[in-house]
């Protein structure tokens, strides 16, 4: 993973941006092509979401969007209110499941944003087919003193001696995200658990533990993948924290319908090079680290 660079961002394409917040209702199928808009809920994320107009969801979504005959919206979020943008309530995890409080305004019709399948957020929304795969990782600093493990060939094994390597050290995280330590067993085992509040951006993740904020951080795979080459010799990958996970475009439970024809479109684009071609652009080399998931693609 340490030798791998990936070229930088994309040109721009046509978009719109919502920052400001609508009353709009969720709505599904018949009611998006009704109304002739798709808001897409995105986060400013790895490439997925690049900020410049671009991206991988980006452009996935617009090609939905295309496909349904609407015009697309993108409504910028982060990772702690989008959830709440999506279905007017504010998201608590407990457990592997979620608690729903509040009454907020609806600013988008479904995420997709480099958005990790957890459970708990399968108890509130409904996900797509998965769209890319991503794990999450340790990392240290390049000079601590901590090296990497040496891969056993057991992803179960692997994941054990690097929890270990921990000991009682500090660990950035980032909850109510892929990031969270309560995903992966990482609560009460006498770590110094340190939440990064300054930002709701993973990118900032990187930052955050070279200024010296904690011992370790959570990254994930695709976040690591850019992190690696614009922080060049600044951090290294210690080992896995995480079995292969899973990305998708998320809708609200009522959205069914949404969700098929979602599900029909990516399938077509994955048929007939669209998706190998987005894939390609925007993260290329991932292959190597996902073999089973491309080929299942393929």
């Amino acid at each position: 993973m340490m030798g791998l660079r990936l070229p930088r961002r994309a040109t721009c394409t046509a978009f719109t941006i919502l920052v400001f917040t609508t009353t709009a209702m969720a709505a599904d199928l018949a009611e998006i092509k009704a109304r002739g808009e798709i808001r897409h809920l995105g986060i400013n994320y790895a490439n997925f979401v690049t900020g410049d107009g671009d991206g991988f969801d980006v452009e996935l979504i617009q090609g939905f969007a295309r496909h349904i005959g609407v015009r697309y919206t993108l409504v910028l979020s982060d990772f702690y209110s989008v959830v709440r943008d999506l279905l007017g309530r504010e998201a608590f995890p407990k457990g592997d499941g979620v608690e729903l409080t509040g009454d907020y305004p609806i600013r988008g019709d479904l995420i997709s944003a480099g958005f990790t399948k957890l459970p708990w957020r399968t108890a509130a929304l409904l996900f797509s087919e998965p769209t890319f795969p991503s794990q999450v990782l340790l990392i240290a600093p390049a000079d601590s003193p901590v090296r990497p493990i040496e891969p056993t060939g057991e992803l179960s094994d692997d994941i054990q001696r690097t929890k270990t390597l921990i000991g009682h050290r500090s660990l950035l995280v980032m909850e109510r995200t892929c990031l969270d330590p309560s995903n992966y067993g990482l609560k009460n085992m006498g770590i110094d658990l340190k939440v990064l509040t300054t930002s709701t951006n993973l990118n900032e993740m990187v930052p955050a533990l070279l200024n010296g904020d904690a011992d370790f951080a959570l990254l994930d795979v695709p976040d690591a993948l850019l992190d690696l080459r614009k922080w060049a010799g600044r951090f290294k990958v210690i080992g896995p924290i995480s079995d292969e996970q899973t990305l998708a475009t998320a809708f609200p439970p009522d959205a069914g319908l949404l969700r098929e024809e979602f599900d029909r479109y990516l399938a077509a684009l994955k048929a007939n090079g669209g998706y190998e071609q987005l894939v390609k652009k925007y993260y290329p080399g991932i292959k190597r680290f996902f073999p089973r998931f491309f080929a299942a693609v393929n």
